[in-house]
């Protein structure tokens, strides 16, 4: 089915063509046409379906066609789990309602509070919003929930694995009634806890599921190494070299400390590589993720729990540098690569402290993954050594600066003795 089959608004089939989009992906077909019917949907899609699409496209075609009486206030609603989601879900709004008069905003913490309560002040159509920001906004009344027409619940899943459940209901009963609003709620399961919360919040939901062909992608080309501890980076480094053309690669290690670890040794050895661990500040997040859309950066070491919710386009490889020890996160992992058509490569290192975990990982995607033991010629061991550190700087006399104390000497020996 193709998009300008649909029953949609000039402005928005503009904003279509513009980010070329023809034909609809399944989840797209099956729940666009029930969202335009006015019903509220509850749908079973992974991400990388097209999701994002198919409620910006319904929630635009709502707004657009039901002009509103008088500027009261937000007349939609797109709540997920993650900051990184919520900035991949405004720069999708963008292309797609290029041309539709409306204002959408982005709220989530960890940037400029003063900045985002002013830009809700002014009066925005579409909040995109992590739950916690929002709620604080809304305890101050610098906006109003009352008027929300539409409302969308991204990675309802997410929301619960997240913690975030309590303050996603304490949102949904500051909003209009369900008869007064359409809901659109997307989790890459439906499982029971999802579904009492559709019970409880959404009109009689119409359900879609769209099943994963595979557990896995089918264009990802898997391949495992059985490799020690100390073989793992002369193995990365050697892989890597042998890699032709542009590659863009992500990294995932277990730890926060691993991360940094890996990342500064990769750097020593010239590769432009940045990492993403729960505690960086999100503009520097974003820096970041903006650095390796524009290619400064090809490399990205990071680790699950900081990689939720991105979105990163064109992943060439996926390298588990640390097997997962979860078989769900070797999924979400690797599916990272391999997306709208495209094929990828993951390359995963089974070392002594983790092999183990290899077996319930087959069993998860069904399948035997290909192994092989690295040879001589696979290592890479002409590499530099070392970690780069910061020196601290020198304070200049001429700026002001104090000068540096006198260096202190180690107590005894024979400096520290009376004679």
């Amino acid at each position: 089915m193709k998009f300008s089959e649909l029953d949609l608004p000039s402005e928005l089939m503009r904003g279509i063509e513009k980010v070329n989009f023809v034909d609809l992906t399944p989840v797209q077909e099956e729940s666009i046409p029930l969202a335009l019917q006015g019903s509220d949907v509850a749908a079973q899609a992974q991400t990388g379906t097209g999701k994002t699409a198919a409620f910006l496209i319904a929630l635009f075609t709502r707004l657009q066609k039901n002009k509103p009486a008088s500027k009261r206030g937000p007349r939609a609603l797109v709540l997920a789990p993650t900051r990184e989601l919520v900035v991949q879900i405004c720069a999708d709004a963008e292309g797609l309602g290029a041309f539709c008069p409306f204002k959408v905003q982005a709220i989530f913490g960890g940037v400029d509070y003063e900045k985002q309560r002013k830009s809700l002040q002014d009066g925005v159509d579409v909040i995109v919003a992590t739950p916690g920001r929002l709620i604080d906004y809304a305890k101050q009344n610098v906006f109003s929930l009352k008027h929300v027409e539409s409302l969308v619940i991204d990675e309802a899943d997410r929301m619960f694995d997240m913690g975030f459940i309590r303050d996603l209901r304490y949102i949904l009963r500051k909003l209009p009634s369900f008869e007064k609003r359409q809901t659109m709620l997307f989790s890459a399961t439906l499982s029971p806890r999802v579904m009492e919360l559709a019970y409880e919040f959404m009109n009689i939901a119409e359900k879609v599921r769209i099943e994963p062909e595979q557990v896995t992608a089918e264009r990802v080309e898997q391949i495992v190494y059985h490799v020690s501890r100390r073989e793992k980076f002369p193995l990365l480094l050697g892989l890597l070299k042998k890699e032709e053309g542009d590659v863009r690669v992500l990294l995932f290690v277990n730890t926060k400390r691993e991360g940094e670890h890996l990342s500064g040794r990769l750097k020593v050895n010239d590769f432009r590589v940045a990492v993403l661990s729960g505690d960086i500040p999100q503009k520097k997040r974003l820096r970041i993720l903006e650095d390796l859309k524009a290619g400064k950066l090809n490399f990205l070491v990071a680790t699950d729990v900081a990689s939720r919710g991105l979105h990163i386009e064109g992943v060439t490889h996926v390298v588990n540098y640390d097997l997962p020890q979860d078989a769900e996160d070797y999924v979400h992992r690797i599916g990272r690569t391999a997306r709208a058509g495209a094929k990828g490569k993951s390359i995963s290192f089974a070392d002594e402290d983790l092999a183990y975990f290899l077996p319930d990982i087959e069993e998860y995607i069904g399948m035997k993954i290909p192994s092989t033991v690295p040879h001589d010629e696979d290592l890479c061991n002409d590499y530099k050594r070392g970690l780069p550190h910061k020196k601290s700087p020198v304070p200049d006399k001429k700026a002001g600066g104090k000068p540096r104390p006198p260096r202190r000497r180690r107590p005894g020996g024979n400096q520290g003795r009376k004679r």
